[in-house]
């Protein structure tokens, strides 16, 4: 009887095994018809960001829609893998996939809680199912797909592999995904960097970021952050001592912002971030995980800036104070009410103030609160003073008071006005600072291979976005002329050619145009290198009538400046809209010797696998690839840019510009220790001011300007604003560097002659300077006037004797 029971209970055994063998087979079955490609795994390319850097490596912005950085494993240090085993799947490395144990135990309390509680009993490859391939919907039938999926991953990838998916993958809140990219964002360091505490909080942020963020849950952070410190001890990572020692310590994150993180660098970050839209489309740049190496030199950046925006302040000043730059209700705390206002966030070290009492001698202000790394407003609130004695310059520029002498701080400052200022040298005490209605850009290159080094496209990005060095479509003025020079000089001109420079009168467009110089005096016969020295308007205007214009135009095109220039003879004074960058651009041909260029703000592209998929210098070099050296001659770079400019015409055209300097419109920058060159331009009514100039190894253009073309007033030249910005920037940003002449080609010729004649100079003659001729060229013994004709239409010659009565009086030249 016992044994036909016990048989019986066998039976029954076996038969309930089956059919629940049979009800889990089908199951798995059922659920497996469905299911997604797990092999899918094998081609995983997530989103990863993209990051730019300067020439230096620093990095200079970072651009992406999920902040990931994909790391192998391999290079994923071993504290970072313990922390995250210890925090989620201690057992990763003995389980076939699924963790049976931890099933039952979530099972069991969903029964007891009568199904109101379901505990995750997630392994780190039931993770990777559920992230990659499942939606977080919580159910059963999620769950037993992510086990089928997650046993199925088992047996086609490495343990390794499966945890390289998980790091990568896995979302740790702040926008950051994968443990490189958490690693930079919360701490600003490398995962290699990481230490035990900091690895063991980011291992506590997969279950739920927002539960634990390090401002708002602070003391729930540490909390599970200690957790896992104790898990790493338990399974034997870390000592009683180590673990002791990094739970003592506190939760230090510093959030990192996303976008331009180099300092004065955001209008050159913006305009690569836009190259690369245009590129690579939305997709490449914010998910495409490339790698950037920019031309910008980060030094030289902060230091075009600075002169740039001193320039800019300086002649704002100069134009009266506006009032300030917004009011509030004082009451209360006075921080919080200051907090309120937007400031500029570009602008060190301006910073914003509200005054709070003023006296005859000096105004009383507060500074806008530091905010903490959570974004809280600060405690502190620090104070200071704006004496009378800085006051002087702010005469009002409107109102009653306007143009009245300063004599007490009351006549420019009111409790709750809004201002900028700046720390002056005394301790406490601060100027005060008015943001510049005018704006303007630089922009720096390298001659001879495009590259931009240094760009700024206004007074404060975050004022305006607008980038006055690429978008800004402005009249150069004078700074063109140089290239109706150069189109002079390679047609059978030379600098000491001479031009008459008197009224003459023009039909275009219907109408009779009688261009005048600026301050509206003739001066007679003139060499053309006097004329581009001067900038002599209408012996500009005479030398292209006389070239015409189809050939200015084409030089235009070739050098870059104008796509389709009109060809009328006011285009030959700059009346065209061009932008700094592509003005500055085609002086670096002049500069270089003639040689075509592209400007280009980026050197390389990477895409995530480190393949160049773009490079900027085109030059190839067949033999550099050679690993060892048996006696074989240097390997050379090969050239294949276009000349676009005789290089005899470019040097002597660097020879004229840098009388520009020397003795021209621009003789106020002149530097006896450096050669510098260059040329001034400034628009009708004084609209655009303008200085492109270079040294040896570095061309500069500056643009001053406002934003809706108004008349800056009388003077205000490219001689008087622009140029003092070049001059500021390259004392700084070539301090320390010897002065080196402009290279001069093989065979051109230096002779002495006479600069106001042109011709050769004699043993008594005064003003004698040393001019380029090219081979076969030199000064004639006499010269013919372009522009100046006898009775029968024939150009009028002079010799040296006849100049002196030529320039007598007015002869006729009127």
């Amino acid at each position: 009887m016992l044994l036909r029971f016990l048989g019986f209970l066998f039976t029954s055994a076996v038969i309930l095994f089956l059919i629940g063998a049979g009800v889990v087979t089908y199951v798995v079955w059922d659920y497996s018809k469905n299911l997604p490609d797990y092999q899918a795994l094998k081609e995983y390319s997530p989103p990863v960001m993209t990051r730019v850097h300067a020439a230096d490596g620093s990095l200079v912005a970072e651009y992406a829609k999920e902040r990931r950085l994909y790391l192998p494993i391999q290079a994923v240090p071993e504290r970072v893998i313990q922390a995250f085993l210890s925090a989620e799947d201690k057992n990763f490395y003995s389980h076939f996939g699924i963790d049976p144990m931890g099933i039952a135990r979530a099972a069991a309390k969903y029964v007891s809680s009568g199904g109101r509680v379901m505990q995750g009993a997630s392994t780190i490859t039931q993770q990777v199912a559920k992230n990659f391939l499942l939606t977080n919907e919580r159910s059963f039938e999620r769950k037993i797909k992510e086990a089928i999926l997650s046993l199925r991953i088992e047996r086609t990838f490495s343990k390794d592999q499966i945890l390289e998916l998980y790091l990568n993958e896995i979302f740790l809140g702040l926008n950051s995904y994968g443990v490189a990219a958490a690693s930079l964002v919360y701490f600003g360091k490398s995962v290699h960097e990481l230490t035990i505490d900091e690895a063991a909080y980011l291992a506590a942020l997969p279950k739920a970021p927002n539960n634990y963020h390090p401002f708002r849950h602070t003391e729930r952070a540490i909390e599970r952050r200690n957790w896992v410190i104790d898990q790493m001890q338990e399974n034997g990572y870390v000592t009683a001592q180590e673990a002791s020692d990094a739970k003592a310590r506190p939760l230090d994150v510093s959030p990192r912002q996303s976008g331009a993180q180099l300092f004065a660098a955001d209008y050159y970050a913006e305009e690569v971030r836009r190259e690369i839209y245009d590129r690579y489309g939305e997709k490449g740049l914010y998910e495409g995980g490339l790698s950037i190496r920019t031309s910008l030199d980060p030094q030289m950046q902060v230091l075009a800036r600075r002169a740039l925006i001193h320039g800019l302040t300086e002649y704002d000043r100069s134009r009266g104070w506006r009032g300030p730059f917004k009011q509030i209700e004082l009451g209360g705390d006075w921080g919080e009410a200051i907090a309120k206002v937007e400031a500029f966030n570009d602008v060190a070290p301006w910073q914003l103030a509200v005054v709070l009492s003023v006296e005859d001698g000096q105004a009383m202000i507060g500074l806008q609160p530091q905010r903490t790394k959570s974004g809280a407003l600060g405690s502190e609130r620090d104070t200071g003073t704006i004496p009378l004695s800085d006051l002087a310059w702010a005469r009002w520029a409107t109102g009653p008071q306007k143009g009245v002498k300063i004599k007490s701080a009351k006549q420019v400052l009111t409790p709750g006005d809004v201002v900028y200022v700046e720390p002056a040298e005394e301790s406490g005490q601060f100027s005060l600072r008015q943001v510049p209605k005018v704006e303007g850009a630089i922009v720096a290159m390298d001659p001879y291979t495009g590259r931009v080094k240094a760009m700024v496209g206004g007074f404060s990005f975050d004022e305006s976005e607008f980038n006055r060095a690429t978008q800004a479509q402005r009249q150069p003025g004078s700074a063109f002329k140089p290239f109706v020079y150069a189109a002079a000089l390679d047609n059978g001109y030379t600098p000491s050619s001479v031009v008459m420079d008197a009224p003459i009168e023009l039909e275009q467009g219907g109408r009779v145009w009688a261009p005048q110089n600026y301050g509206g005096k003739f001066y007679g016969p003139s060499t053309l290198r006097v004329g581009i020295e001067k900038s002599r308007n209408v012996m500009t205007v005479r030398l292209a009538q006389d070239m015409g214009m189809p050939l200015i135009a084409e030089y235009a095109r070739r050098f870059g400046i104008y796509d389709n220039m009109l060809p009328v003879l006011s285009m030959s004074l700059g009346a065209g809209e061009t932008t700094v960058l592509k003005l500055t651009t085609a002086y670096c041909m002049i500069a270089n010797g003639g040689k075509q260029i592209k400007s280009s703000l980026i050197d390389r592209i990477q895409d995530r696998f480190g393949r160049t998929i773009f490079k900027h210098d085109e030059r190839g070099c067949p033999e550099c690839d050679q690993t060892d050296w048996h006696g074989q001659d240097e390997p050379e770079v090969i050239d294949e840019r276009a000349q676009i400019l005789d290089p005899y015409t470019a040097y002597q055209m660097t020879s004229m510009l840098e009388g520009v300097v020397q003795r021209g419109t621009a003789a106020a920058i002149r530097d006896k220790d450096r050669p510098l060159a260059g040329k001034t331009g400034t628009t009708n009514d004084e609209r655009d001011a303008w200085f492109v100039g270079f040294s040896a190894d570095l061309v500069v253009g500056v643009f001053i300007g406002y934003d809706n073309p108004t008349p800056m007033g009388r003077g205000m030249t490219g001689g008087h604003l622009a140029a003092p910005v070049f001059k500021d920037f390259m004392t700084a940003a070539l301090e320390g560097q010897p002065g080196i002449p402009f290279r001069a080609p093989p065979g051109i010729n230096l002779v002495r002659i006479n600069a106001k004649t042109g011709l050769r100079a004699g043993p008594d003659d005064q003003g004698v300077i040393l001019e380029a001729f090219k081979p076969g060229q030199e000064p004639p013994s006499s010269y013919s006037i372009i522009g100046y004709q006898d009775e029968f239409g024939r150009e009028l010659t002079v010799s040296p004797e006849q100049d002196r009565a030529v320039n007598q009086g007015t002869g006729g030249l009127y």
